[in-house]
């Protein structure tokens, strides 16, 4: 016998993964220049300079049994004291070492949090859509509710009131991604100080914390000087989960971190479950390696100006064409309305016409609309828009 639950979810691998693997297939048949793939948010800038240079100097000058042994669970202490003294200086925070807790990424951060505030089988997560399609497991399969608030198709800022409709005696947190994957908006601070002021009115009702669970992995990636609120500035019981892979191009290394501020209601409480909850899937730390990268290198930030040419060049091309797109703000994400209404039939009609891979945001709780990933090389924007334009037409 095995686990139904595991079977399905590994025999269904994600829209975006599929689409990639047809990208790969196609390539090797008609050769990669007439495959114009928007699937995967891979980072296409490459890690700056700093990183690498100091995975060399740590390599070549570091005892080897540092670089290639375990560290404590929660990390080693002077990563988590710079990236502490990183956070503190931005947004004037008191910010603690101890608060930090050192996750292989984005994925296990969130994991750990979401099963640390699972406390019954009638626990609730809300999420926000637009969201990333792999939150609906992560609460599901720890045994809790995925509760998803529509979006805000006008704006998609955050719709206060299908949020209070969808609060309830059993809602544990809400989960905010800004900027947000896969529309590239950023929540503005107006809407998470009205989300904030909310909480905590239901928070009062209910006589517990409602907490915001902040997915921040685009963080860093913002254009025309927008602001990214810090969440924990703006709602004391938020839960900061943040990763490496996009703001210094390293996604195949896996490092990111859970903050717990010291602050937040029951942070200690919640610190050791969350502790607790990796233990649970046999996180003993993330790579040691890349730990002391981040000791050196948590001020680093990326350059975003071929992020930005593509932004524009799509954007203004496709609209330019009669496409209806929600500009982006950050990340590196690119939403568009299917023309005609139906998302999954545009998306397979560009992949067998065009080789054109576009993600239905069915699975990010948007139907209608498509996902394109502008991480990708100009040229390819380019020698792609002549598909987008046949399409249309």
């Amino acid at each position: 016998m095995i686990n139904s639950n595991c079977y399905k979810l590994g025999a269904e691998p994600s829209v975006i993964r599929s689409l990639f693997a047809y990208g790969l297939q196609q390539a090797a048949l008609v050769g990669a220049d007439k495959v114009y793939d928007y699937s995967l948010g891979n980072p296409s800038i490459p890690a700056p300079g700093a990183v690498n240079a100091s995975i060399k100097d740590i390599i070549d000058h570091t005892d080897s049994i540092q670089v290639h042994g375990y560290t404590m669970a929660a990390g080693l202490e002077g990563a988590r004291r710079a990236v502490a003294h990183d956070l503190e200086k931005r947004f004037a925070l008191p910010v603690k070492a101890e608060e930090l807790f050192f996750t292989c990424g984005a994925a296990p951060a969130l994991i750990s949090v979401i099963k640390a505030l699972t406390v019954n089988q009638n626990s609730e997560f809300l999420l926000l859509a637009p969201f990333f399609p792999e939150y609906v497991p992560f609460v599901e399969q720890n045994g809790a509710r995925a509760v998803i608030v529509p979006p805000d198709t006008d704006s998609f800022q955050i719709p206060l009131d299908l949020v209070e409709e969808r609060i309830g005696p059993n809602t544990q947190a809400i989960i905010v991604n800004s900027p947000n994957n896969p529309s590239g908006v950023i929540y503005s601070r107006e809407s998470l100080e009205a989300l904030a002021a909310l909480l905590r009115r239901k928070g009062k009702e209910y006589g517990r914390p409602i907490y915001i669970i902040a997915d921040e992995p685009y963080r860093e990636l913002v254009y025309d000087g927008a602001e990214v609120p810090f969440i924990p500035c703006i709602y004391e019981n938020t839960l900061v989960c943040y990763s490496y892979s996009k703001s210094l191009s390293l996604p195949g290394e896996r490092i990111g971190y859970v903050y717990v501020p010291g602050f937040a209601k029951d942070s200690h409480e919640l610190y050791t479950a969350i502790a607790g909850a990796a233990r649970i899937m046999g996180h003993v730390c993330p790579p040691s390696l890349m730990q002391m990268v981040i000791e050196r290198c948590a001020q680093e930030r990326p350059d975003l100006a071929a992020y930005d040419e593509n932004r524009r060049l799509l954007y203004g091309s496709l609209s330019a064409m009669g496409y209806e797109c929600i500009k982006p703000q950050g990340a590196f994400y690119l939403l568009v309305k299917a023309p005609g209404g139906d998302s999954m039939a545009f998306s397979e009609k560009a992949k067998l016409r065009h080789n054109l891979l576009l993600v239905p945001a069915d699975g990010f709780g948007c139907p209608g609309y498509l996902r394109l990933s502008y991480c990708v090389s100009r040229d390819m924007i380019e020698r792609s828009l002549p598909a987008f334009k046949a399409l249309l037409d």
